[in-house]
């Protein structure tokens, strides 16, 4: 028999809390069991003054909202809003009941400038402890890697600096700017109006620059959980921001950095040599030389370490000249490359001598090229965990949190998107690891080990995230 729904039938009463209509297994749900926001009001409490003004909303409600969000991939607070009005989980979670106002969508906005992105960071860090107190972060190993964010800026907003430093000049009455180098034009730089800490980036080379910031990430190898972020605009290099990194990560976690994975873009002798120093294991593939030169590569030269000389291919020195960028140029004798059978491949035809500049840190660049050429098979192993580790922190940031494209503009509102969206990522970690607990060791009680294989089976997963293969 077909049944029928009376769809005009309005209850005035819930029969039973709230908590109790919301799945067991949904995100809200599971991490409301782990997350601890009582040190909150504590850390905001000199944001506000003590006798004047309205109260504001409860720090930890509206903290619990944005989250909210970005577990949901929701990261307009308009849009967001309008979602907790009719979602029942949203407003479990951030402590609001069906019949009481929400807050207007202002009211984050004006939460977010009053705090500041300090205090956003420190809820990420927070989110690092919880998960070390749960065993869960090891850093001993760790993948880094950097992304770029689309600026929430339209194409029609960007202009070139040096026609708009003209155009105030212009307007001001004073003499536009002088070139930086007469007799060349300008090397014209196009920034946004509308948003001018970001700047034009890609990621590939077959791909158009667009206005963007960067999100440098470092991820721990066991479990996945981000242990670093933070945010430059889209310009800034990746590899000169390593060393403050491992420094961020070795305060975060009390953990000794042993090893690290990173992409050729942070293969610089300035990394290799400063990881050699922490005595950290670089497995960070060397950039590669493409093409034939049009003459002998600087690689054919031998550089002696000990004697701070370096070698050509015929054996004659080139000794240390005058200091250049990160380094020294070193200089060949004129009558050496008179003389050589190899000048033809080796200097232009005006050319008497071979200067060839050593940066500051190069015989570890040297170390790091011979271990790539015979890397162990561990080391390959740990650069194949990079891929999909970092990447898939990436892909899931992106996918599922909104973190491709920024949702407000300036670095500090783009740093405190990356801040909420990692620690949500890693919240989502850390329920997965208390359920995943709960669950075996109820089924350890009850059955004993032999059937804990199979009850790996029975544990749903959280929303995307995958568990955190520890047999504790």
């Amino acid at each position: 028999m077909v049944g029928t729904q009376d769809r005009w039938q309005e209850d005035l009463f819930v029969a039973g809390p709230l908590r109790e209509l919301i799945p067991e297994d949904h995100i809200l749900k599971q991490v409301d069991r782990i997350l601890d926001l009582s040190w909150l009001r504590d850390e905001v409490k000199d944001a506000y003054h003590e006798t004047m003004g309205r109260p504001s909303i409860d720090p930890e409600a509206a903290v619990r909202l944005m989250l909210a969000g970005f577990f949901q991939g929701i990261v307009q607070d308009r849009k967001l809003m309008r979602e907790a009005r009719v979602n029942l989980a949203i407003r479990w979670f951030a402590g609001y009941r069906l019949d009481e106002a929400l807050p207007d969508h202002s009211t984050l906005t004006r939460i977010r400038q009053r705090w500041g992105v300090e205090r956003f960071k420190r809820i990420f860090e927070h989110s690092v402890q919880s998960c070390i107190q749960a065993g869960l972060v090891n850093a001993e190993t760790v993948h880094v890697d950097a992304t770029l964010i689309r600026a929430d800026v339209s194409w029609a907003s960007l202009v070139e600096v040096h026609a708009q430093q003209v155009l105030e000049a212009n307007s001001a009455g004073e003499p536009p700017p002088e070139d930086p180098a007469p007799g060349k034009p300008p090397k014209a730089k196009k920034r946004s109006t509308t948003d001018p800490d970001a700047s034009l980036a890609t990621s590939r080379n077959d791909q158009r620059l667009e206005p963007s910031y960067k999100e440098h990430v470092a991820v721990e190898d066991r479990s996945g959980v981000i242990v670093d972020v933070a945010v430059t605009t889209g310009e800034a290099s990746e590899g000169a921001q390593l060393l403050e990194q491992i420094d961020r990560i070795e305060q975060a976690t009390g953990t000794a950095v042993k090893a690290l994975t990173a992409d050729t873009g942070y293969a610089s002798a300035r990394n290799y040599a400063g990881l050699e120093a922490h005595t950290i294991d670089a497995i960070i593939p060397p950039q590669q030389t493409h093409g034939r030169p049009a003459r002998i590569p600087s690689s054919r030269f031998k550089y002696d370490a000990r004697h701070d000389v370096l070698r050509c291919p015929r054996g004659k020195a080139l000794t240390r000249h005058v200091p250049g960028l990160n380094g020294y140029w070193y200089r060949s004798q004129a009558r050496d490359c008179a003389r050589c059978p190899l000048r033809t491949h080796c200097l232009p035809a005006t050319a008497k001598r071979r200067s060839i500049l050593i940066v500051d840190g190069y015989p570890a660049l040297l170390r790091a090229r011979r271990r790539h050429a015979r890397r162990s098979a561990h080391d390959h192993e740990l650069y194949t965990r990079h891929h999909w580790q970092i990447e898939g922190v990436h892909g899931r940031a992106k996918t599922q949190h909104g973190l491709r494209r920024a949702v407000r503009r300036g670095l500090d509102n783009v740093s405190i998107q990356a801040y909420l969206t990692a620690a949500a990522m890693n919240l989502k970690r850390l329920a997965s690891r208390f359920l995943r607990k709960n669950v075996l060791g109820t089924l350890q009680t009850r059955t004993g080990w032999p059937f804990l294989l199979q009850a790996r089976l029975l544990i749903p997963k959280a929303q995307g995230e995958i568990f955190v293969h520890d047999a504790a």
